[in-house]
């Protein structure tokens, strides 16, 4: 399939990349789930770009389209908290004592 570049990089709903590459969704999935879908979906354009840098612009989107399909299957099933793609999953809140951490004599 031929992509248009321009219009890919126009894109900024996660419903709109999935109508671009016309891969199926679940809505209630990506509503859930946008900000980490897209989250990993950008690291997945990262390393395309990085191990392919001879490729064309049309095979990197083909690359792409196969990224994308392949960030949101990841929430198909698990979850934002099990992928701890964001910094706030993986900080240890400062105010909480865990039960694990309590000494006992």
């Amino acid at each position: 399939m031929t992509w248009d570049v321009e219009k890919f990089n126009q894109i900024v709903d996660a419903e709109e990349y999935f109508e671009f590459f016309q891969l199926d969704y679940d809505p209630q999935v990506v509503h859930v789930n946008r900000l980490h879908i897209l989250k990993l979906f950008s690291q997945y354009i990262r390393e395309i770009d990085n191990n392919n840098s001879a490729a064309s612009q049309t095979e990197k989107l083909d690359l792409y389209c196969t990224a994308l399909k392949q960030a949101y299957e990841v929430f198909l099933s698990s979850t934002p908290l099990q992928q701890k793609l964001f910094k706030v999953f993986k900080q240890k809140p400062n105010n909480i004592v865990m039960l694990t951490e309590i000494a006992t004599s």
